[in-house]
């Protein structure tokens, strides 16, 4: 049975199952008498085993068999949670995430066996059990039935037809100096799918020989029609003691008897003549299959693809498949009044087309729902974090998360968990104080870290904020002053917020020294970076003792937005209207000078104002207009006036990369093509302010 179709399906599930581990792990911790929590930690570990032998991952199923082990006792009653339990059961965890890496990576699970963890979870099962602890886990051996001490009556294979093809590979097996050794394998009653550990037993039995004959069929077996044992014949220099062994190392495999297969003296000088007769042409064959392979080019095992499905409710579907039909109606009725009268076509035509626009934006909106995915799937992974971090730092401190079910476009989804971690592990790191020092200060010692998601407008806004000390201003504008980034003038004239954007910069870090956790100089600055990709944005705000909180706004959606189309010089470009506050039309007598740079005052508001046709090197008109038309943006607290030559106006168009093509200058964010097939520009406003 070829299980490699089933990768994909076996890697995404695995995560499911981990995740569930992990959330179910973290309650425990708590809540050590949760009878849920158990149940659904043994059911998860005894999924993830299964799923992990049927696919022939055998280190894994090891690991998650043991742990399952440790979890059976507890649920019986037999032994109670404790922390160390808790803190290998966590080593186990990211032990079976680092197999899944890998099968991600290469369909190959590793070598590392991670006996140090099985040998802990062992010897705590034997403490909690009040049995003496093991040495290694190297040194357990399940225990297996001699050839020489089998039950006759169970061995099933001693009433079982030997065909002549078979007869004749017994004869060459014995020519060889091989063994050929019958197995009957009995499989617990409760196993559930025990065609899968049929599978699982004959997959182990297959790397120590050559599998000659099964009873019942491979066929039946596979379509479990066989009550809860079958045999098996194999070729092999193994002996049968080690062959039983092999199988019983399967999970609900109750008992294995094995022995010697051997022929009449009269079978086997038959066979020995026709081998004769059979090896000259065997010879030729092999030579010829030998060529064939030489001479062809072996393929490589595809990497698998993964993290590229979305889970769809069946009624987004539905969905979708109405607005389908929709769209073929309309084609349709564009087809018919084709051949109608000229007066009738014109007015059939224009109330298709206002159908047609319809059916489009509607097909448009079901098809954002249906790339939407809950946030939850990259803020679950945080809990664990800031407990790891928790014991890390020794700092008490406990993560509140709310808004989980706020939904996002997958491809906004898949890179916004890194960033998220940063801020995290510094509102951890720099932010919460020392218990002792949160207790000096009257705070409750255990610090508090809020991760909130929830949607405003087209956007997705994500906080994180702590209630620690919050950021130093004094600490950062002294630190600015040391590096050269700013002069003892700029730093007199900046306000708190502006140096606290100092942040942002590359290689920036007030930490006093370097760990793991934090002060190498990375971090917000990769924030702001990736943010700003996604197309997004970043602030920080913070009130010094009470704490600090990260704002990143976020766009629903990467594929299809609502831009302003404007003219600059000859060139048609688009601005995302998410980041527009208004559109001007400014004298150019209203333009003034401060510092070298062009604003103007809108409202009581100075603005600057950046020429885009200068910035993109556009043709410039002859002469000047009398009036500007300036599109004000607007990122974070921050605006500033685009100059524009003309507005074409509001349109919905489709964002389509142009990083295979062209090295894209970073104030360009993608391309679109128009109704008229020309291809426009994306400008960045983020990159612009």
């Amino acid at each position: 049975m070829d299980v490699s179709q089933y990768l994909e399906i076996f890697i995404e599930e695995s995560k499911e199952h981990l995740q569930s581990l992990n959330d179910q792990l973290l309650i425990l911790e708590r809540e050590p008498e949760n009878e849920d929590t158990i149940n659904e930690i043994f059911r998860a570990a005894h999924s993830l085993k299964g799923m992990a032998g049927t696919m022939g991952y055998k280190r894994m199923q090891r690991l998650t068999h043991d742990m399952e082990n440790v979890f059976s006792e507890v649920r019986n009653g037999k032994m109670k949670v404790s922390s160390e339990l808790v803190d290998v059961l966590f080593k186990g965890l990211d032990a079976l995430e680092e197999y899944l890496a890998n099968i991600q990576a290469d369909a190959n699970e590793g070598t590392n066996d991670n006996e140090d963890i099985i040998n802990s979870l062992n010897n705590i099962l034997n403490k909690g059990l009040g049995k003496a602890p093991v040495e290694s886990s190297a040194d357990q051996k399940p225990t297996v039935l001699s050839a020489t001490s089998i039950d006759t009556d169970k061995m099933k294979f001693k009433h079982i037809k030997i065909e002549d093809h078979e007869k004749k590979a017994i004869v060459k097996a014995g020519t060889l100096g091989m063994n050929v050794i019958g197995l009957t394998i009995y499989i617990h009653e409760y196993c559930v799918l025990k065609a899968a550990r049929a599978y699982m037993v004959n997959r182990n039995l297959e790397e120590h020989g050559e599998i000659i004959k099964l009873f019942p069929t491979a066929q039946d077996i596979e379509d479990e029609k066989f009550d809860f044992h079958y045999s098996v014949f194999m070729v092999s220099k193994e002996t049968p003691e080690k062959l039983a062994e092999v199988a019983e190392s399967i999970s609900e495999i109750k008992e294995v008897v094995a022995d010697y297969i051997s022929l009449s003296n009269e079978d086997v000088t038959n066979y020995t003549n026709v081998l004769k007769r059979e090896e000259t042409a065997l010879a030729s064959g092999a030579a010829r299959t030998s060529e064939t392979k030489n001479g062809s080019v072996q393929k490589k095992a595809n990497k698998p693809v993964t993290n590229r499905s979305v889970r769809v409710d069946i009624e987004k579907l539905d969905v979708l498949m109405n607005l389908v039909s929709e769209l073929i109606i309309a084609k349709n009725g564009l087809v018919s009044i084709s051949s109608t009268s000229q007066v009738a076509l014109e007015h059939g035509f224009s109330e298709q087309i206002e159908y047609l626009e319809r059916v489009t934006t509607n097909l448009h909106e079901s098809v954002m729902r249906v790339r939407m995915v809950p946030i939850e799937s990259v803020v679950n992974r945080f809990p664990r974090m800031i407990r790891d971090l928790s014991k890390k730092l020794n700092k008490e401190m406990e993560l509140y998360m709310s808004g989980e079910e706020t939904e996002l476009d997958r491809t906004v989804i898949d890179e916004i968990g890194d960033p998220l971690m940063h801020l995290l592990r510094n509102a951890a790191d720099h932010g919460l104080e020392s218990n002792e020092e949160r207790q000096r200060l009257g705070k409750n010692s255990v610090g508090s870290i809020f991760l909130e998601a929830y949607q405003e407008g087209n956007n997705v806004v994500i906080e994180v904020r702590d209630d620690g000390s919050g950021i130093n201003v004094d600490k950062i504008k002294k630190k600015a002053l040391e590096r050269g980034t700013i002069t003892e003038d700029q730093a007199a004239r900046m306000s708190d917020k502006e140096i606290i954007d100092l942040l942002f910069q590359p290689s920036f870090s007030t930490a006093e020294q370097v760990t793991d956790v934090s002060g190498r100089g990375v971090g917000l600055d990769v924030v702001k970076t990736k943010i700003e990709t996604l197309g997004g944005e970043i602030e920080a705000r913070s009130v010094l003792g009470e704490g600090s909180t990260f704002i990143i706004r976020l766009p629903l959606t990467l594929a299809i937005i609502q831009a302003l189309m404007v003219m600059i010089g000859r060139e048609k470009f688009a601005l995302p209207l998410g980041s527009i506050q208004t559109v001007e039309n400014i004298p150019n007598t209203d333009v003034r000078m401060i510092q070298g740079k062009e604003v103007i005052n809108l409202r009581g508001s100075v603005i600057p104002i950046i020429r885009l046709g200068e910035v993109l090197d556009c043709v410039k008109a002859e002469n000047e207009p009398e009036e500007f038309v300036i599109v004000v943006v607007k990122k974070g607290e921050r605006l500033a006036g685009l100059v524009v030559d003309e507005l074409i106006g509001q349109q919905e168009i489709v964002i389509k990369s142009i990083g295979k093509y062209i090295k894209a200058h970073k104030i360009v964010s993608g391309s679109t093509i128009l109704g008229n097939g020309e291809v426009s520009l994306i400008l960045d406003v983020n990159s612009l302010i």
